[in-house]
């Protein structure tokens, strides 16, 4: 081999050391500029435009001289940026959220009477549930409501959702499939507002001329219209993971002479069980976090259902109540609201987690993992 002279390598050191220097210099001054211009966009200041201008120059040219170094710096801001961003409104919502939690305590979860266990007031009672002027705040008939929209709702997108699924991946040829598929994921993608006015106007007036309900409006209606949404989500995701499933373990099968059915039944859908479930939970925090539909369809009411197991009655959701209340609210009420996203952030974040669990569980298993 034929070695450098040292002066050309000593050249092409003191290059990279160069190089090195300059990227080091791109990074200093775009951090720099960037957090400026956090710093004055937080103060509310019209200057934020001029560091925000300079990252955009560093950025430029870092992108002309250094490209990779560039995008790799990029994409780690990118990532930062959505951490910090997403830890900030949290922390926003908590703390907004934190006087109301500190006036009502228990009694956030009360009801009219007293919640007693062997002579032990466990939740003291609540004058009304929900009173601006009281600064009385229970979210027990919103709590309620969402509960029973969703129990509706699963009910109808988890069976159909799987059984539609399953045709997709195991029944249908493939040109059913690839033309059914895609509009499935179309649905998915339509307003809920859209959702929420075909409810209100076509179901909504059906039912009650038809079944001589006592007002428009009800959990039923809303359980309904939202089973429907969510239908879209749990037959893609639970599409996929039946398609995921190893030919191999189909074949196997086929060969030990099981049929088609008895292959869908024995083997495809427990071994896509995992997964499955993770379409159903990710239904069903679609049914919880829904908005539109829910106000567009119910009547307002925070009271709970006279009985409490009439589904047909006309009452409020946590996402409803937000909705609808949110333009005139301020204060204590306005606080009120955001512990009603509280509530709807920890339910969804604990079935988005329990959904992301499953769906790992279920790579480890087709995987060949423990």
């Amino acid at each position: 081999m034929t070695e450098l002279p040292l002066f050309d390598l000593e050249t092409r050191l003191g290059r990279l050391s160069d190089v090195d220097r300059d990227i080091g210099s791109l990074a200093a001054g775009g951090a720099g500029c960037l957090f400026a211009t956090f710093v004055l966009f937080v103060l509310n200041s019209t200057l934020a435009v001029i560091p925000l201008i300079g990252f955009l120059a560093v950025t430029g040219y870092g992108w002309y001289a250094h490209q990779a170094e560039t995008a790799r710096a990029l994409t780690f801001l990118a990532t930062a940026s959505t951490i910090l961003i997403l830890g900030l409104i949290t922390v926003y919502v908590f703390v907004e959220a934190l006087p109301v939690l500190q006036r009502m305590g228990v009694r956030l979860f009360g009801f009219t009477e007293p919640v007693e266990v062997f002579g032990v007031t466990l939740i003291p009672s609540v004058e009304s549930y929900w009173s601006t002027s009281q600064h009385v705040y229970s979210l027990i008939p919103m709590i309620w409501g969402t509960f029973v929209t969703t129990l509706i709702a699963t009910a109808i997108a988890a069976p159909l959702g799987i059984a539609a699924a399953l045709f997709l991946a195991e029944i249908a040829p493939p040109l059913v499939r690839e033309t059914v598929k895609p509009g499935v994921e179309i649905l998915a993608g339509i307003p809920s507002i859209v959702y929420g006015y075909l409810g209100f106007v076509v179901l909504n007036t059906f039912l009650y001329e038809n079944l001589e309900m006592a007002n428009l409006g009800s959990l039923f209606l809303v359980g309904l219209v939202i089973g429907l949404m969510a239908l879209p989500t749990v037959v893609s995701v639970a599409d996929d993971a039946l398609t995921s499933v190893p030919d191999a373990m189909r074949d196997g099968a086929v060969a030990m002479g099981l049929t088609e059915w008895q292959t869908m039944k024995s083997i495809t859908l427990p071994a896509a069980l995992s997964g499955v479930s993770a379409a159903v939970l990710l239904g069903i925090g679609r049914a919880v976090g829904e908005t539109m539909a829910a106000t567009v369809i119910l009547g307002h009411s925070q009271v709970l259902p006279d009985p409490l197991q009439d589904v047909f009655d006309n009452t409020e959701t946590l996402t409803s109540l937000i909705a609808s209340q949110y333009g005139n609210a301020n204060g204590l009420h306005m606080n009120a609201l955001f512990t009603a996203g509280v509530v709807l952030f920890v339910t969804v974040l604990v079935l988005s987690i329990a959904a992301r669990r499953i769906e790992l569980r279920m790579d480890r298993k087709l995987g060949g993992g423990q």
